[in-house]
């Protein structure tokens, strides 16, 4: 899983995080109760389990993470937005 993460393209690269668990550790299991997550592999796109069980076809995975980078981006343009309305 990792793997399929660490080959994608540049421009994804530089707008992501990749947080790495080992199940092996306190703290590999606790994330993986914490995203409700049942079993092995699991993908989280900003702390929400998105792939389990299954390891997504790159384009899919690019698509999800270019989606969530959209709704982030225009939540953060509409914030500053109003924040400049309620200044002005």
């Amino acid at each position: 899983m990792a793997e399929s993460v660490k080959v994608l393209p540049d421009n994804i690269q530089e707008i992501i995080e990749v947080q790495e668990w080992d199940m092996r550790t306190h703290e590999g299991v606790q994330r993986f109760r914490q995203l409700r997550a049942t079993s092995l592999p699991s993908i989280a796109l900003d702390g929400e389990l998105v792939y389990e069980s299954i390891i997504p076809m790159q384009e899919e995975l690019i698509t999800a993470i270019e989606k969530r980078y959209g709704e982030k981006r225009m939540t953060a343009s509409k914030e500053t937005l109003l924040e400049k309305l309620k200044e002005g």
